[in-house]
């Protein structure tokens, strides 16, 4: 076992010896102590000693990069003071990335899954004493140590029952008689190194055009389903119609995305089909599939994937689990793969990178003309090398060369990277593989003013088991309740089914008792309940948009999820301001100018009573509704900060729905209510027979469930 000295990074020294020379934790401070530490990591790293020692360090200090930028942003300080303490922060991380890019193994360690390595914990204890910086309550145990000489741990694959009577049932894949054409043999371009060319074409060959291939005009934009497609969805379906089978859709947020990746499967015949997505979008994506290919059956993989139907068309699997099934899905069969949030991969050393690009190259193995999609509205996050992981996974790449219909296609072309035309050309070249990438403002004719798109979640965790709890003790005491009034309105008479004017009535006490004594579970309590197992994962899809497509404005109910909601922002590096109830107006107006005019801000969290009148957040044109109003007019009062006069593109509301809880039922409801006003107001025909209370149906629809359910 090694000592304790031995373990002890070098950085942590001069830290040590200034301590003994009096100096206070106070006066020297955490930037002073990261300054030194990330200094000695630098020049170990430029004289090419990079021991695991060293390495320890660096996680530490990105770590405590990230705690202190939190801490900062929660902090109620000046702005100007605020500004100088993140100046000199980033003056850190400044260093530590120029220190990463000399040394790619350091970057995995920045990754949010990254596993501590065991120096590192006593490392941030030591970092925080010096700078008096309190130590968390609660720390995990160390995990052992990892040293170059360490093999890595075998992941733990699993295979579901469910897949292997697939594979019993259908041990062989239908033959395809078809055969890729030959590749010619490169004769011009032979010797030259490609890839840089070609991501520098990107860079200084655009010209203003459009990064989007020609499209062919729909037939139809009808779908299989009897939903209408919008004209640009309907073009990338016809695509896929006419044989194309590589897709960079790039298009932005709210154009869309998903409906088109399915009905291209649905053209191509691409099944069995593998969808890998983010985990906060994971259900939304069986819904889609349910809407728009409702004769292809879903499943999604959870866990261990104990639900897994392996007799889907459709497997959708999240990013987190995906170690996990990588074994079965390379051998499933699927003619297809989609991955939603492409540049998720863009880290080729990323595990999750790895998983991805070995999936789509077996795919290629198996099947000739596989149908490959990825979806994101940003395809480029830091620099022009974000593509090369998305072109590698859609078969344009491989790791040093062009594939051979790219090299084809540069080869028709005549020119090498010394001749001018070359750049230009092999852009277009790359864009015709199946670049397509169209903004809001380019199809606004296609799509709403306004909309509203539903996001249905899991929940998952310990919030997520406290609200599917509290939702079974409500409807127990509610069936209590009701077979208490049944037996003494009539005793010994049980009832040909159930007693609707009673459920109602039995709906309306327990409604007015929540509001008496709201210290009881209720639907009140619950609602904040499913507020709070949501923020999280509405906060992950806001920082989505916010990289995707600029400034989100986020509304929630209760403090507790818009403290939860920034801190997650903090988390994820997205600066935010908030608008609350108990906030001066000057706070409050220095909030709005700050969203509204500081590029470095992407988010603004709002109370939905505080914040939904009143103020103009145009600047932003997606919003995300966190938690469910008890009414459409507050969540319409809430979209209209974005949506006004003045608004000079489509708003899409996204609203965060927990799946198989009393939160889509709420959904239902408002939608209802909705309708009663188009019709009351607007003229509209829309069928709605009265008015709806959406707390008292609410629990009208909980204790019918029940009873139903026996």
């Amino acid at each position: 076992m090694a000592t304790r000295d031995r373990r002890t990074p070098r950085a942590a020294a001069p830290v040590q010896r200034q301590q003994r020379g009096g100096r206070g934790r106070e006066e020297q401070g955490i930037v002073a102590v990261l300054g030194k530490a990330v200094r000695d990591v630098e020049m170990a790293v430029q004289r090419g000693r990079l021991r695991e020692s060293t390495r320890a360090t660096f996680q530490a200090l990105a770590l405590l990069v990230r705690e202190e930028r939190a801490r900062i942003q929660a902090d109620d300080i000046s702005e100007g003071r605020r500004a100088d303490q993140l100046k000199r922060l980033d003056g850190v991380a400044t260093v530590l990335a120029r220190t990463a890019a000399r040394d790619g193994s350091l970057l995995q360690l920045l990754a949010e899954d990254a596993e501590m390595l065991h120096d590192t914990r006593p490392l941030l204890r030591e970092m925080r004493l010096a700078a008096g910086v309190d130590q968390p309550e609660e720390e995990p145990v160390p995990r052992p140590a990892k040293t170059a000489t360490t093999a890595p741990r075998p992941e733990r694959q699993v295979v579901p029952q469910s897949v292997i009577s697939r594979q019993l049932a259908n041990p062989f894949l239908a033959p395809d008689f078809s055969a890729p054409p030959p590749p010619p043999r490169p004769r011009l371009l032979a010797s030259w190194e490609l890839l840089g060319p070609l991501l520098r074409s990107f860079e200084e060959a655009s010209g203003g055009a459009s990064s989007c291939m020609r499209l062919p005009e729909p037939a139809s934009l009808q779908a299989a389903a009897g939903r209408m497609l919008m004209p640009h969805q309907a073009q990338v379906v016809a695509a896929a119609a006419e044989g194309h089978r590589t897709f960079l859709l790039a298009d932005e947020p709210g154009l869309g995305k998903t409906a088109q990746a399915l009905l291209a499967a649905e053209a191509a015949g691409a099944y069995p089909l593998l969808v890998v997505v983010p985990n906060v979008v994971k259900t939304n994506w069986a819904r889609e599939a349910g809407l728009w290919t409702p004769n292809r059956s879903a499943t999604v993989v959870h866990g261990d994937g104990h639900s897994v139907d392996g007799f889907s068309d459709i497997v959708v699997v999240n990013y987190e689990v995906l170690d996990r099934h990588v074994g079965w899905l390379g051998s499933f069969g699927f003619r297809g793969m989609v991955v939603d949030e492409a540049h998720f991969i863009k880290n080729k050393s990323s595990q999750r990178s790895q998983h991805v690009l070995g999936l789509s190259e077996r795919l290629r193995a198996r099947t000739v003309r596989p149908l490959l999609m990825a979806l994101t509205g940003t395809p480029l996050i830091n620099d022009i090398e974000d593509f090369l992981a998305i072109w590698e996974f859609l078969g344009w790449i491989d790791d040093s060369e062009p594939g051979p219909q790219l090299m084809a296609a540069l080869e028709r072309n005549g020119l090498t990277p010394v001749d001018f035309g070359f750049y230009p050309a092999a852009r277009q070249a790359v864009i015709d593989l199946g670049i397509v990438r169209r903004r809001k403002v380019d199809v606004a004719a296609d799509i709403p003013a306004r909309r509203i798109a539903d996001l249905p979640v899991e929940l998952d965790g310990a919030l997520g088991r406290s609200v599917r709890d509290a939702e079974r003790t409500l409807a127990r005491r509610l069936v209590k309740r009701y077979q208490s009034a049944l037996e003494a309105r009539s005793p010994g008479v049980v009832p040909d089914g159930i007693d609707h004017e009673l459920v109602r009535k039995v709906a309306a006490w327990e409604r007015q008792d929540g509001k008496d004594d709201p210290s009881d579970e209720n639907v009140f309590t619950m609602m904040r309940r499913i507020g709070q197992a949501k923020a999280v994962l509405a906060a992950d899809y806001a920082a989505q948009l916010a990289r995707n497509v600029g400034k989100v404005v986020f509304f929630a109910t209760h403090v507790d999820v818009m403290d939860a909601a920034e801190l997650t922002f903090a988390q994820r590096g997205l600066g935010y301001r908030s608008i609350r109830g108990d906030q001066s107006r000057k706070a409050r107006q220095e909030s709005i100018d700050a969203f509204t005019n500081d590029p470095d801000v992407a988010v603004v969290v709002c109370s939905l009573t505080a914040a939904g009148v009143g103020l103009n957040l145009q600047v932003a044109s997606n919003v995300v509704l966190a938690e469910l109003s008890w009414t459409d007019a507050e969540q319409t009062q809430a979209i209209d900060r974005v949506h006004r006069i003045g608004q000079d593109q489509p708003v899409t509301a996204w609203r965060i729905i927990a799946a198989q809880t009393i939160d889509a039922r709420i959904a239902e409801l408002i939608d209802s209510k909705a309708g009663l006003a188009a019709r009351a107001l607007d003229g509209s025909d829309e069928d709605v027979a009265s008015s709806v209370d959406v707390q008292l149906e609410a629990l009208v629809a909980l204790l019918t469930g029940a009873l139903q359910a026996g």
